[in-house]
C-alpha cells in the first residue's frame, strides 16, 4: 500500500503556509520576512510582510533581488538564477519534522556574491542535505548592489544588512512551528555572506539570537565609507542626477542595474577598485565588526571558519586575468604591495619559500592572505569562546581553478550531483569529501564541535581534500596551519618604507586593474 504524504501546513506570525514534501523532506520556498522593498520603501530599512488570510502556497522560489548578470567569463563558473518580481525579501526552509515540538538546530544561509549578486535560488544552495540529515535548513534573499549597500544623505545605511537582520529575526520567532529550535540558530555564509555574519554576529540588535557562526572565506570587516560614497556618486554622474536616495529611487531598475555593472567593471578583490560594501553607521554597525569581535563582542558565541587553498584562483582564472599578471611582473607585485600595504619583504619571503611560483601566484596568495588568512587566524586568536579553523584543499577537476574560492559550497551543501556545482568542481567530484565536510557543519550546528581540535596556541587547521598520499578519504590534520611560515612573514617584515607606497606603486596597482 503506497502512502501518500500531505503537503505540510505551517502557522507562521503573518500567516499560513503550504510547502510540499520533496525526497522525505518538508520544502517552503518564497516565503516574505518584509515588504516589498519598492515604491516608497525603496532604498529604506525593511518593514514586516502584510499578513495574509487563508493559506499560502510556498512552493517556488521567490523573486531575486535586483542585479547585473554575471560577465561571460564569470558565468562559465557560477550560476545566478533570475526570478521576476517585487517581492524578493523572501526565504526559504527544508526541515525534516515540520510542526512545534521537534526542536531541531537550525542553519540559516547568506550567500556570497560580492553584495552585488547571488540569490538563495541557486541549486548549489538546495537544503535538502540539512533536512535529511536532521537540521532545519533557512536560505534568504536580501537587497544588494546600490539598492541593499549605497550610501545615501537621505535614508539609512546598510538597508541590505537590515534586511538579513529582519529574516533573522523572522527565524527566530517563526521557526519553532517548522521543528527548529530557536535557541539552536546557526548562521552560515560564504565569501560576501560571511562578511555580513562578522556585522550581523556583533550586531546589537541580533544579541542573543544567533548561538554559532561559520564563515566560509570571509572575514568580519567595514568597507570605508568614502570608497562606497565614490561608488554611488560615480552612478549618479553617469546617471546625471543628484546622489540622494530620492533621486536614485525614480530611476529605472534595468537602467540602475546597467549602471552600477560599469561603475563596478574594474573591482576585483586582488586589485581592489570600486564596490559596494558594509559600513560602520552607529546603528546596527556601530564600530568595525572585526574590532567588536576581537575584543569580545557575541560572547558565548561560537566560531568555525576557514578558506579554500587557492581562493585567488576565482578571481583571476576567469578572463584570462591569470596570464596578464603574469606578464606584468614586477608591476603586479608592485601593485600587491599597495594593494596589501605591505613592503617588499613579504613578496620576497613568498618567493623564497615556494621558489617555482609564478608572479600571478604569488600575488594570489599574497591578497588571499591579506584578505582572509591573516583576519580569520587574528580573529580566531583573540575569541575566548571555542573557535575552530578549516582549509579546503581539493582542487578542482577544471583547469587552473585549483581549490578556488566557492569551491567548497557543493560539498558544504552536498550538492555535488547537480550542474551547478559541476560548472566548478568539474566531473567526477569524490562524495566522500562531500559526506565529511557535510557532516562536520551538522556537528557543528548540532552541539558546536566538528570534529576535531579547537582553535589553540598549535593553531590546528583541519584540511578538506588534502590528496597527500597519507590523507585518509582526502582529510588530513595538522596541529600547526598551513602557511603559518607565509603569515609570518606579515608579523615578522618591517613596516613598509615611504619609497614602497609612493604614487609609484599607486600607479602599478590601477595599470593592474586596468588589465
Amino acid at each position: 500500500m503506497t502512502v501518500v504524504q500531505v503537503d505540510p501546513v505551517v502557522s507562521t506570525p503573518y500567516g499560513a503556509l503550504r510547502g510540499r514534501y520533496e525526497r522525505g523532506v518538508a520544502v517552503f520556498r518564497g516565503i516574505p520576512y518584509a515588504a516589498p522593498p519598492f515604491g516608497p520603501r525603496r532604498f529604506r530599512p525593511p518593514v514586516p510582510p502584510e499578513p495574509w488570510d487563508g493559506v499560502r502556497e510556498a512552493d517556488a522560489f521567490g523573486p531575486t533581488p535586483p542585479k547585473p548578470p554575471y560577465s561571460d567569463a564569470f558565468a562559465h563558473y557560477l550560476s545566478d538564477p533570475v526570478v521576476p518580481g517585487d517581492d524578493c525579501l523572501n526565504l526559504n526552509v527544508w526541515t525534516p519534522q515540520p510542526g512545534p515540538g521537534a526542536r531541531l538546530p537550525v542553519l540559516v544561509w547568506l550567500h556570497g556574491g560580492a553584495l552585488t549578486r547571488g540569490s538563495s535560488a541557486v541549486p548549489v544552495y538546495d537544503g535538502h542535505a540539512f533536512a535529511r540529515d536532521g537540521v532545519v535548513c533557512v536560505s534568504i534573499n536580501y537587497r544588494l548592489g546600490v539598492e541593499g549597500y549605497g550610501l545615501f544623505p537621505d535614508t539609512p545605511p546598510n538597508p541590505g544588512l537590515r534586511d538579513q537582520i529582519a529574516a533573522l529575526t523572522w527565524v527566530y520567532e517563526a521557526i519553532e512551528a517548522f521543528g527548529g529550535d530557536p535557541g539552536r540558530i546557526t548562521l552560515f555564509g560564504q565569501s560576501a555572506g560571511a562578511i555580513s555574519i562578522g556585522a550581523l554576529v556583533a550586531a546589537p540588535q541580533t544579541q542573543g539570537l544567533v548561538r554559532r557562526a561559520v564563515l566560509q572565506s570571509g572575514p568580519p570587516e567595514a568597507s570605508e565609507r568614502a570608497k562606497v560614497r565614490r561608488m554611488v556618486r560615480r552612478m549618479a554622474s553617469r546617471l546625471k542626477i543628484p546622489a540622494t536616495a530620492e533621486a536614485f529611487a525614480a530611476v529605472d531598475r534595468d537602467l540602475l542595474l546597467r549602471t552600477q555593472a560599469e561603475v563596478g567593471r574594474l573591482s576585483s578583490p586582488v586589485v581592489g577598485g570600486p564596490a559596494f560594501g558594509l559600513v560602520v553607521d552607529g546603528d546596527v554597525v556601530p564600530r568595525d565588526p572585526f574590532q567588536a569581535l576581537t575584543d569580545g563582542a557575541a560572547p558565548g558565541v561560537q566560531l568555525l571558519m576557514g578558506w579554500t587553498r587557492d581562493e585567488h584562483r576565482l578571481w583571476l582564472v576567469p578572463g584570462g586575468l591569470l596570464d596578464r599578471v603574469d606578464r606584468l611582473g614586477a608591476v603586479a607585485l608592485a601593485g600587491a604591495m599597495a594593494r596589501c600595504h605591505c613592503g617588499s619583504e613579504v613578496p620576497r619571503g613568498y618567493r623564497a619559500l615556494h621558489p617555482g611560483a609564478s608572479t600571478a601566484e604569488t600575488v594570489g596568495q599574497l591578497v588571499t592572505d591579506h584578505l582572509l588568512r591573516i583576519p580569520l587566524h587574528h580573529l580566531a586568536d583573540a575569541r575566548t569562546e571555542p573557535s575552530y579553523v578549516y582549509e579546503f584543499a581539493w582542487p578542482s577537476n577544471l583547469p587552473g581553478l585549483g581549490a578556488c574560492h566557492a569551491l567548497e559550497l557543493g560539498f558544504v551543501f552536498d550538492t555535488g550531483d547537480v550542474p551547478e556545482s559541476r560548472k566548478l568542481a568539474g566531473e567526477g567530484a569524490p562524495q566522500e569529501l562531500a559526506d565529511a565536510m557535510h557532516a562536520a557543519w551538522v556537528r557543528f550546528a548540532t552541539d558546536g564541535d566538528p570534529g576535531w581540535e579547537r582553535w589553540n596556541a598549535a593553531h590546528p587547521v583541519q584540511i578538506f581534500g588534502d590528496r597527500a598520499p597519507d590523507a585518509e578519504n582526502g582529510l588530513a590534520y595538522t596541529a600547526y596551519g598551513p602557511r603559518d611560515r607565509e603569515l609570518a612573514l606579515w608579523a615578522t617584515a618591517p613596516a613598509p618604507s615611504p619609497e614602497e607606497l609612493t604614487p609609484a606603486s599607486r600607479s602599478a596597482l590601477r595599470r593592474l586593474r586596468r588589465h
